[in-house]
């Protein structure tokens, strides 16, 4: 039987590459499939792949970092798939420059979406989740949120931030068998990284002590077993997937 059978499970950011890859792993082992992101069309590609597997799947364009659309796109998920079991708060940006450069705006827009857009979700889900006395938020953070990284203030910023709700949300919910965990992907190969010029890929991996970017599926596969029953007794934990380059 699939580990997510029957389970209804909400991907913010969903369009492309570990989103993506995260709810198509989902909707492959059960789980039917409500994809977010700003916008609708670009969920098209996503949503094709999930129907190839026989799940449901519905899009909801939604900008995550404004409470009332976040709560009208839980309402209607809600509504049309009766419950929600899962959310994977995935959707994030960046906008990286040196501190003294880094605009009030580009500081304030990372951090509503990367963190104010998770705290938003989260906060919608949980009363249909305590309500059911069950469910699972997994939070995309990044080990940057753990170790910072120059040009990246914001960024590491709003991940650390993303891990310190993740441990608070977890005590809060516990009581009603709610769990809440992170992820923390490394250097993942993505379409941004295969812009990098060869010598700068080249300083990433000898970074890596397993000696090769991760793969959006490796993010998925860790974000699967913590939604699973799997990790029935895991919760509040941050999971790095990134080769070895953190290791505490």
């Amino acid at each position: 039987m699939a580990q997510l059978e029957g389970r209804i499970a909400i991907v913010t950011g969903a369009a492309r590459g570990i989103g993506q890859a995260i709810a198509v792993k989902l909707a492959s082992e059960g789980a039917d499939i409500a994809l977010c992101d700003v916008e609708k069309d670009w969920l098209t590609e996503t949503a094709g792949l999930i129907a190839a597997t026989g799940r449901r799947v519905e899009c909801f364009a939604v900008d995550v970092s404004n409470g009332a659309a976040v709560q009208a796109a839980v309402d209607q998920i809600a509504g049309k798939f009766g419950k929600i079991d899962i959310l994977v708060n995935n959707a994030g940006i960046t906008r990286d420059t040196l501190l003294i450069r880094m605009s009030e705006e580009d500081w304030d827009k990372v951090l509503q979406v990367n963190l104010k857009g998770a705290f938003l979700f989260t906060k919608a889900v949980a009363r249909p989740m305590m309500k059911q006395r069950a469910g699972a938020i997994v939070n995309v953070a990044s080990i940057i949120g753990l170790i910072g990284n120059a040009g990246q203030c914001n960024y590491a910023a709003s991940k650390a931030g993303l891990i310190a709700l993740t441990k608070s949300v977890a005590k809060e919910l516990a009581a009603r068998n709610i769990r809440a965990n992170a992820v923390a992907p490394g250097f993942i190969k993505t379409k941004m990284t295969e812009k990098l010029t060869e010598d700068i890929q080249k300083k990433m991996l000898e970074a890596i002590p397993l000696g090769r970017f991760g793969l959006p599926e490796d993010v998925a596969n860790v974000v699967l077993f913590l939604a699973s029953d799997a990790a029935s007794y895991v919760t509040g934990q941050v999971l790095t997937v990134c080769g070895g380059m953190v290791t505490a």
